[in-house]
């Protein structure tokens, strides 16, 4: 991606390195069964809030450095990249509330290293990015983009950013009032049902992240050759049936949370091609 001549956010709050909050007063040690449980809940789509409000004792972060030595510069590098990705995301989001009549209220996007609090609990790095609806913020820890590239196999810069959009996704989907909709509807059905309901919330948080590409390359010509297809191979790596293949060797299709990889891959493309708020009505949808 090219962000030559872009600018960088306001909106980026960096906790890293200050360790990660301990519940309990007792300075207990995370087990194994924790590890195991937020570990599923990264993979296969669980609400956060539900691992993070449990009162565990989170692992604080582990610092190689020495206080007051700097951070790598590819460390740095990478903060940098994300802040810029998110202004592009304001950029983006802004004008299209506007047009709509509405108002677009930036979310904040949080750097931690380790462990962080949230409105929705404690935040792990082993969970990947989320986004807390209760305070408005996108959560990072920038070693998930390692992860993304070694683990899933989706290096690049636009994979990153698909990342981020996505979870800026959501946070669209916060201000319009389709979150709490999803939400409440799932408290009333069986749990398959949920399930559904969640693959379609997170395949359309996949459009929109496509709606802000498309909007970024049209307005201000950001993408670069071979930047698509990073952001479709991210996708399609963090399909349900890729991670749990991986996971347990096996797939269960009525277990997803954010659908598979070719679902993944079909709502970011449409998004990306279409451009438009409406093409990303995945709650309307026959097919997904």
């Amino acid at each position: 991606m090219d962000f030559r001549n872009g600018r960088e956010s306001r909106n980026v709050e960096d906790r890293r390195g200050q360790g990660g909050p301990r519940l309990g007063g007792r300075g207990g040690r995370i087990g194994i069964g924790t590890v195991v449980l937020v570990l599923v809940a990264m993979y296969f789509g669980i609400d956060p809030s539900v691992v993070l409000n449990t009162g565990v004792v989170a692992p604080p972060a582990i610092e190689s450095r020495a206080p007051g030595e700097p951070r790598p510069a590819a460390e740095d590098e990478a903060a940098r990249f994300v802040s810029m990705v998110l202004a592009d995301t304001e950029d983006t989001w802004g004008p299209i509330f506007r047009a709509g009549g509405a108002r677009y209220q930036e979310p904040q996007l949080v750097l931690f290293t380790g462990a962080t609090r949230s409105a929705c609990g404690v935040g792990q790095a082993q969970m990947g990015p989320f986004y807390c609806p209760a305070d408005g913020k996108v959560f990072l820890d920038l070693s998930f983009f390692d992860e993304l590239h070694h683990r899933f196999g989706a290096p690049g810069d636009f994979a990153q950013a698909y990342v981020i959009a996505h979870e800026v996704g959501h946070h669209v989907q916060n201000l319009l009032g389709i979150s709490s909709k999803v939400q409440q509807a799932r408290q009333r059905v069986s749990e398959r049902e949920a399930n559904q309901l969640s693959v379609r919330l997170e395949l359309q948080a996949d459009c929109l992240a496509g709606v802000w590409a498309h909007h970024a390359q049209r307005s201000r010509q950001v993408l670069e050759a071979g930047d698509v297809e990073e952001g479709l191979a991210a996708a399609s790596a963090i399909g349900d049936d890729r991670i749990q293949k991986q996971a347990q060797g096996y797939v269960v299709p009525d277990s997803f949370t954010h659908g598979s990889a070719a679902q993944r891959v079909r709502w970011f493309r449409i998004g990306l091609q279409r451009g438009e708020l409406g093409a990303c009505d995945t709650f309307s949808a026959s097919a997904l």
